[in-house]
């Protein structure tokens, strides 16, 4: 961030203590004036921090030479006009008692201080729907707390009603029980999954409906919650590379690389060259991956099963070249803190060439029974519309974000790997609507291609791997033959990486938006915390306010097109 900026949060804030951590301005403010800071960053002109991407908390209970409040939380903020990152982190004498609230700032602080106060027990005073999220409403303490016996499973014997949380909202929309009858009419509550085709996965979608509309909705996820954040605890840095795969398996590659990557910057490693032509060129090619899928299942829940095919047989065709690549098709786990698992094989260029080929015929088919169809047309134009400020004050980013108008793409806006050198373009919408979500993923892909053909012309030779004992294994050859190698695999293998002590987030523009990673080392081989900040997360926050007022059949095609993705939504 730029010395003027941080200036003027001194000024404003002369009673935080500010740190500079990468590219991350850290404050650390007392509890009672840690809403008053958020509300001053979010509406004062000169800082405009409208965009907040995550809230979490840390529990230091073990931390090494650790003193004072045994938590605190972290909210994570963004001024995406001037790219702008800052952390507002304050200490939490007792948990029971709490913090304020920040949703009246951010509506995207719903769910974040709900999964805070899920998994380590912090309470959130004016908190409007402060319960569980990501374990079931049964469950008992607080997973993520240093304390919590992990072997202490606990099965939900009883399904959620959620009649108080769809009464709310039914009145928060203007519908109570009087006006009901007052009209004559009966409301219907109805669930669309969790074991439903329409859903894509494993989610709840409870509606109250007057006839078809939907006059109120409550979501309810946690049913694939893997307890991603807590394993993570418990294994070394590269051990967690293909936990990562799981997070979007439509995308995997791309969560191994903006894993690695955040590990990397924090120990200040810089991979080869052609290392980050790789992640570049993978990168792209997992994130047409991506919009393949979203797009092929959007089109479908349309009854446009052409269409489907045409898309998703290209994105099948193209598992072909990733397992000879990577050695598995969906979840390859194949890059490494440091550099590539491997080279790219003889002849990859060809192969890359002939799939991009392929994919820009199905997507060109695809398109000529799309864009002059009256029936897509009349299905997504200015349906489930989602202006770029409530884009923004929900959280979203990504094709979602840019959807709504709001042209901000990490690629762009805070280069990495080289991008600033390739010629490529950010498609935008105007309305936001399902049809701009659509298309604005179309685009992308034409674009990732670009990016690709670019990247595979200036890619340059020389190793995959930087050259540094502590971090990179030695040859197989060396550990064979030679003690010290021995010795150095078996530590690397067993004890880890040995990450030096801190904290810091550091974030990638994945295919559905900014992926981020929160971590706490205490300089040991495995991270004291993780926490993924992900884009999923944050759009199907905002899932009820956009379906509100639509027919049930919109619903389905919204979730569509923002692409839920149940791994990286629920973790």
């Amino acid at each position: 961030m730029d010395a003027t900026a941080i200036e003027i949060m001194k000024t404003a804030f002369p009673y935080g203590q500010f740190t500079e951590v990468l590219d991350t301005v850290v404050i650390d403010v007392p509890e009672d004036k840690l809403h008053g800071t958020l509300a001053r960053l979010r509406n004062y002109p000169d800082l405009d921090f409208s965009l907040l991407l995550d809230v979490t908390a840390v529990d230091y209970l073990h931390y090494p030479g650790h003193t004072g409040d045994r938590f605190a939380v972290v909210y994570t903020l963004r001024n995406w006009k001037k790219n702008r990152l800052l952390q507002v982190k304050s200490r939490v004498a007792d948990p029971v008692k709490g913090v304020v609230s920040a949703t009246d700032l951010w509506p995207a602080a719903n769910w974040a201080e709900r999964e805070v106060f899920d998994q380590y027990g912090i309470n959130f005073k004016r908190h409007p729907d402060l319960r569980r999220i990501l374990n079931h409403w049964q469950f008992q303490g607080h997973p993520l707390r240093k304390d919590f016996d992990i072997e202490n499973r606990q099965i939900c014997l009883e399904s959620d009603s959620l009649e108080g949380p769809i009464k709310e909202r039914l009145a928060q929309n203007g519908v109570d029980e009087s006006t009901i009858k007052d009209i004559n009419t009966e409301v219907m509550f109805l669930n669309l999954g969790p074991s439903h085709p329409a859903t894509h996965g494993a989610i709840r979608i409870l509606t109250a409906l007057d006839g078809e509309t939907i006059l109120a909705n409550v979501n309810e996820i946690g049913y694939l919650h893997r307890g991603f954040e807590k394993t993570a605890e418990q294994r070394t840095y590269n051990q967690i590379v293909p936990l990562t795969d799981r997070l979007n398996y439509c995308s995997s590659m791309l969560n191994n690389i903006a894993y690695v990557k955040a590990v990397e910057s924090w120990m200040g490693i810089e991979i080869t060259e052609r290392a980050q032509f790789m992640r570049v060129v993978l990168s792209e090619f997992y994130r047409i991956q991506d919009h393949l899928v979203c797009l092929a299942a959007n089109l479908v829940d349309m009854g446009g099963l052409t269409n489907y095919w045409y898309l998703y047989n290209e994105k099948e065709a193209s598992y072909d070249f990733i397992s000879r690549l990577t050695g598995a098709r969906l979840t390859s786990s194949f890059t490494r803190i440091g550099g590539m698992y491997r080279d790219f094989y003889e002849g990859w260029e060809v192969d890359m060439e002939n799939q991009l080929k392929d994919i820009e015929k199905g997507i060109s088919d695809c398109l000529a029974l799309v864009l002059q169809n009256r029936i897509v047309h009349e299905r997504t134009q200015n349906c489930c519309a989602f202006p770029g400020e409530t884009a923004l004050a929900y959280g979203f980013t990504g094709p979602c974000l840019r959807a709504s108008g709001v042209p901000f793409d990490l690629r762009k806006d805070a280069p990495y790997y080289n991008y600033e050198a390739f010629d490529f373009n950010i498609p935008v919408g105007t309305n936001g609507d399902i049809y701009d979500r659509m298309m604005v993923r179309f685009e992308e892909m034409f674009e990732s291609m670009k990016i690709i053909r670019q990247a595979m012309k200036m890619i340059p030779g020389g190793p995959v791997f930087i050259d540094n004992k502590r971090i990179a294994l030695p040859s197989k050859n060396e550990v064979y033959g030679n003690i010290e190698a021995l010795a150095s695999h078996f530590k690397l293998i067993f004890d880890g990486i040995q990450v030096p002590k801190g904290e810091w987030y550091d974030s990638f523009e994945a295919a559905n938006g900014e992926l981020g990673f929160h971590f706490v080392s205490d300089g040991s081989g495995q991270p004291y915390k993780c926490k993924v900040r992900p884009p999923c997360f944050y759009k199907m926050g905002g899932f009820h306010e956009m379906v509100e007022g639509e027919m049930v059949a919109d619903a389905i095609l919204n979730l569509g097109s923002i692409n839920i993705i149940g791994g990286e939504l629920d973790r």
